[in-house]
């Protein structure tokens, strides 16, 4: 009997040390989509007799070594939502993701098994790349100018399309105005700002992530009642529009006139051919020798 409680109890201290502040513990990695990320192990070599298994969200076995005196299995899975993004440090155990994606966030487990079991976890957030926010006016704000030459202050809006986890925040100089921050998946999120007309200082709209951020600068906060949309893609988006249109219209001109020359041409060639032809035909002179018969008239 009391045998039986010291090997419970000797069992029982064990399963602490297996399961306790490591198991317990959750280390936080943030990455960029597209970028590289590795999962260490915390060993220096594989020894013999020693397991090391990899999985995802606990379901999904994504890579394993097994060393023993007479066996020496490696697996790298290669199929499904890993396939050609997973590869494991023979030396170590050690596993990276490549070309990691936003599907590719949630929890990471490590199993190592020797002569004791520890465990690993850790949870990666992919975040998405970000976009160039975009500052506008209110709208609201335009109706008339009598109403604008009234108003003492402008608002902006700064925005950005299909985030996720980030924060945005306006800036006036290095000091913090405001700031919002959301968790959801790909919505649009907007910040407004009210400034104070013939205000000078340079203003700045920042969205960023644990990894990145974005940010655009306005100085002419309220100089004008048009939308003020500060993004560079659309600047060079409207341009090319332009040149493209008036060079549309000018080929256009070109031939437009081309084209009336040539009837202009053509009806004018007809009109003197007709001309000729008819005074050839309507003016014969006739000749010196030609003979002339004359017949006898009757008077009754």
């Amino acid at each position: 009997m009391i045998y039986t409680s010291l090997l419970f109890a000797l069992c029982l201290w064990r399963a602490r040390g297996v399961f306790g502040v490591d198991g317990d513990e959750v280390k936080l990695v943030s990455v960029m989509e597209g970028e590289s990320v590795t999962l260490l192990t915390n060993l220096t070599h594989i020894q013999t007799d020693i397991q090391i298994l990899w999985t995802f969200k606990q379901t999904s076995r994504l890579a394993e070594i097994i060393k023993r005196e007479q066996m020496n299995i490696s697996f790298v899975s290669k199929d499904g939502l890993f396939r050609d993004h997973l590869q494991m440090d023979s030396q170590t155990g050690s596993l990276t993701v490549t070309n990691i994606r936003t599907e590719h966030t949630g929890l990471y487990q490590l199993q190592i098994i020797s002569d004791k079991i520890s465990f690993a976890r850790f949870t990666v957030i992919v975040h998405a790349r970000l976009s160039v926010p975009v500052i506008s006016r209110d709208s609201s704000q335009c109706s008339s100018s009598s109403e604008r030459s009234s108003a003492s202050t402008c608002v902006l809006l700064c925005s950005v399309m299909n985030v996720t986890r980030v924060s945005l925040s306006w800036y006036k100089g290095n000091s913090l105005l405001s700031n919002i921050s959301v968790s959801d998946l790909n919505i649009r999120l907007s910040l407004p700002l009210e400034v104070e007309y013939q205000d000078n200082n340079t203003y700045r709209c920042v969205v960023s992530n644990p990894v990145s951020n974005q940010t655009l600068d306005i100085n002419d906060v309220c100089g004008s009642c048009s939308a003020l949309v500060q993004n560079p893609h659309f600047l060079v988006g409207i341009t090319v529009f332009l040149v493209v249109v008036t060079a549309a219209l000018g080929v256009m001109c070109f031939l437009c006139r081309k084209s009336r020359h040539r009837v202009q041409t053509h009806d004018d060639e007809e009109i003197h051919y007709a001309d000729t032809t008819f005074c050839a035909r309507q003016n014969q002179i006739p000749k010196s020798d030609d003979h002339t018969v004359y017949s006898s008239v009757s008077l009754s």
